[in-house]
């Protein structure tokens, strides 16, 4: 594929009054240490709340009398709202402002996070985990904008884009030790809140606005047909864990492909579409794509549901569990934030590739672990899992900004991403299906789920290395 233009485009600042399209002003220039340690510290706070309930899901589930047929639903409410919203916080990010979807997103989080702390029902913990995931998708999307934007040049968008992955997997690694150091789950949510509102109060004044020249209406037809295929979607897969071919699975399966067939009619005749549908015909932006949408299905899948597990046949707290998992989101950070090393001798797309082999062997190591009710044996998976989930978070969010032109880079951003927690609702849900279903009991189940993880992941890696650049 050819390469995009990495210079400069000239961004320019939001309308402040009606007749403002024709006498807008040039944008002040931004500060890019305070843009990467605000953007860095809202994706961490972001991905904090999205990893809380995974150790606290058996105290969440008992204090909502939630059955174990609609605990997915516990999980996958934050992804859902990010699936369905990435796109459309992408394009307005770029069209009508990053800091102002920035800011909008954080000030959202802080308050539905609060809001999911006094939550009596598992609807309506449901309901606050979807608003959750809708402003995390605002910050996701418009994080990587502002960053571009602040860093023009490709040696400094290296640099920022592997200490924003790196914040991916610090996020994930210190939210279950944030949810496990509280005796009540409803705390953590109400610190984690108080987070993300004091990001969203130091983001109003150290972040500068910056926008694409495209212009435009917010593609609303797009973003309700996308929005209502993914709810069809993750109903579909939430309900078949109580059999496949029951007539609402099927009717819901369906209703996805038609809503998914309409929205890319709306797609190809929208002036201003959420998504280029003719990004898919090059190769870096299948790669960006596809990676997001494995890394969700056989990484953040099964290590989301892991923890519960590992509480249920192996009897630890959610401490503890929280404690096991910083092996693998410890490293997952630490390999992140060293990525940049391997600029110019390993391409985004090979990362990728070892990324998701590294996956594969780490949670076979883990096999049988669980039914030997060890948790030392699990030690060595963790840590191989955690250096290739590393790769993967650094390596996303740069071929996801490097497969689109720079103004249009949040868009890319919220691409990649949309793959990355649709496959997560689909991973999730197909973890618990799996590891619930089996007549061997949970640690059975376990086993299945985890060596269905390493397959999947060991075909992203084909994938990857088969979708070669073009010059």
């Amino acid at each position: 594929m050819a390469r995009f233009n990495e210079r400069t485009l000239t961004e320019v600042e939001a309308p402040t009054t009606s007749d403002a399209p024709r006498a807008r002003t040039a944008q002040a220039p931004p500060h890019p240490r305070a843009t990467l340690a605000l953007t860095s510290a809202a994706t961490a706070v972001t991905l904090m709340t999205y990893t809380a309930p995974v150790v606290t899901l058996p105290d969440t589930a008992a204090a909502l009398h939630t059955p174990v047929s609609a605990q997915a639903w516990l999980l996958n409410g934050t992804p859902l709202g990010l699936a369905a919203l990435l796109l459309v916080a992408g394009s307005l990010a770029d069209d009508y402002g990053r800091r102002r979807i920035f800011l909008a997103g954080t000030l959202t989080l802080g308050i539905t996070t609060a809001l999911g702390a006094l939550a009596s029902s598992t609807w309506l913990f449901t309901l606050a985990r979807i608003a959750q995931g809708a402003a995390s998708a605002a910050i996701l999307a418009s994080s990587l904008g502002l960053i571009v934007h602040a860093f023009p040049t490709p040696r400094g968008r290296l640099h920022a884009t592997g200490v924003w992955g790196a914040f991916v997997s610090g996020g994930i690694a210190v939210g279950p030790l944030v949810a496990g150091a509280f005796a009540d789950w409803r705390v953590a949510y109400a610190v984690l809140g108080a987070a993300a509102l004091l990001v969203a109060a130091l983001g109003t004044r150290r972040l500068a606005e910056s926008r694409s020249p495209r212009g435009g209406r917010p593609d609303v037809p797009g973003a309700v047909t996308f929005g209502l295929a993914l709810v069809a979607l993750v109903a579909a897969l939430t309900l078949g864990r109580d059999g496949w071919l029951r007539p609402q699975v099927g009717l819901l399966l369906l209703a996805t492909v038609i809503l998914m067939v309409v929205f890319t009619l709306v797609e190809r005749r929208s002036a201003t579409p959420m998504i280029d549908l003719g990004l898919l015909r090059h190769s870096r932006f299948l790669a960006s794509s596809a990676g997001g949408l494995f890394t969700g299905l056989a990484v953040i899948g099964m290590f989301s549901f892991l923890p519960a597990l590992l509480q249920r046949t192996l009897g630890l707290s959610a401490m503890d569990t929280a404690w096991l998992f910083l092996l693998w989101s410890g490293l997952s950070f630490t390999v992140a934030l060293q990525s940049k090393r391997l600029a110019g001798r390993v391409s985004p797309r090979h990362q990728l590739a070892v990324g998701f082999a590294l996956h594969a062997a780490g949670v076979l190591t883990m096999l049988g672990a669980l039914d030997a009710h060890s948790w030392p044996r699990l030690l060595p998976g963790f840590l191989i899992a955690g250096a290739g989930s590393g790769l993967l978070n650094a390596a996303l969010p740069l071929l996801a900004v490097e497969s689109v032109p720079s103004a249009r880079a949040a868009m890319g951003s919220g691409a990649q991403q949309t793959f990355r927690y649709i496959g997560s609702c689909a991973g999730v849900a197909l973890t618990i299906a799996i590891a619930t279903s089996s007549g061997g009991g949970l640690a059975h189940g376990a086993d299945i789920a985890m060596a269905v993880s390493a397959g999947l992941a060991a075909f992203a890696a084909g994938a990857a290395l088969v979708l070669r650049e073009r010059a």
